[in-house]
């Protein structure tokens, strides 16, 4: 196409966006690490990671603040990863895990396991939030059909529509099974408001091993998911089987996100706005999208969780509600522009 910049430019570009993302995130992360109601000085915290410092200092900064660390890097890149595939898959660029029911859908389920098994293991709470999210996924497509069974594209404002209120149901559901939970267990079930606040090694046990995965499987799907983009028709004419193949990413999409939810909560617009983002940084081709997409969806959360140890402490803001300070504008915008 005339204008249209080299693919070797555009790669070189991405390349050198990832490497300052990378950068970026690591030092943010060394910077968390002494963030805390006992804040530690950057150089106590380099001493701990080279492998010295005193044992209270260790305990603080290695049991304490990593995990919680390693939980927002986590879950940003998997909600960022999910909306990215759903975008593509769906052909629609206002979905996203939360906005489409795949999170409030997740965080139900986790909190109906937990008032129905409390001492479930932590291997499990992951595959109830799964079940959920297709659930809450499967709703609202069915609900924004225009005529059900056709298998038309969905009108990008109307999905979203049905997705908001569904969400809204799902969670008001969540809140009253809170409100009736057994004295402290809401307390326990904190997370799911949007929080890595409290994250512990056994969340990060919890979630480590399905982004372990599921992030590789999505970037096994680059190429399935820029055919799908061509259109059914022709992606079909290139021998793709486009049910099999679109069924194949939604799994991992609504995967990612489901479990995500189990580490931090229903984190708002992440899976909208790093995707949107890296398109305008690198272009639409999933190769490039991808991989920048998680990486600036766990630099949105790390950053989000670490404005609001920083901004009033001691007390601390949920990163979902900053999160949602910075998406919701900008979904209301996309909103606007699809109407």
């Amino acid at each position: 196409m005339l204008g249209a910049p080299p693919a070797r430019h555009t790669h070189r570009r991405a390349v050198g966006i990832g490497v300052l993302l990378l950068v970026f995130t690591a030092l943010l992360g060394v910077a968390a690490l002494g963030l805390g109601a006992v804040p530690t000085p950057v150089a106590e915290v380099w001493q701990v990671l080279l492998g010295h410092g005193d044992g209270l200092t260790r305990q603080l900064v290695v049991d304490l603040r990593a995990p919680r660390i390693v939980t927002a890097l986590l879950t940003g890149a998997m909600f960022a990863a999910s909306g990215a595939m759903l975008q593509g898959v769906i052909r629609n660029p206002l979905a996203s895990p939360d906005i489409i029911g795949v999170g409030a859908g997740a965080g139900l389920a986790a909190t109906l396991f937990l008032l129905a098994w409390p001492g479930a293991p932590a291997g499990g709470l992951p595959w109830a939030a799964l079940a959920g999210a297709w659930g809450g996924f499967g709703l609202v497509l069915l609900l924004a059909q225009d005529r059900p069974g056709q298998g038309g594209a969905l009108h990008p404002v109307r999905l979203a529509l049905v997705g908001v209120a569904v969400a809204a149901a799902l969670g008001a559901v969540q809140q009253l099974a809170l409100v009736r939970a057994p004295d402290g267990l809401g307390t326990a079930l904190s997370f799911l408001a949007g929080t890595v606040y409290g994250a512990d090694n056994v969340r990060v046990e919890r979630v480590w091993p399905w982004a372990a995965v599921l992030l590789p499987g999505a970037l096994l799907c680059t190429r399935t998911l820029d055919v799908l983009n061509l259109g059914e028709a022709l992606a079909t004419s290139l021998g793709t089987r486009v049910p099999l193949a679109r069924l194949l990413c939604l799994a991992i999409a609504v995967a990612l996100a489901g479990a995500a939810v189990t580490g931090a909560g229903i984190l708002g617009f992440v899976g909208l706005v790093a995707p949107h983002l890296a398109r305008l940084l690198v272009g639409a081709r999933h190769i490039r999208l991808l991989p920048i997409s998680m990486l600036l969806g766990a630099a949105l959360v790390l950053l989000a969780d670490t404005l609001g140890r920083a901004l009033l402490p001691p007390i601390e803001i949920p990163a979902g509600v900053l999160t949602t300070l910075v998406g919701a504008p900008y979904f209301l915008a996309l909103l606007r522009r699809a109407a």
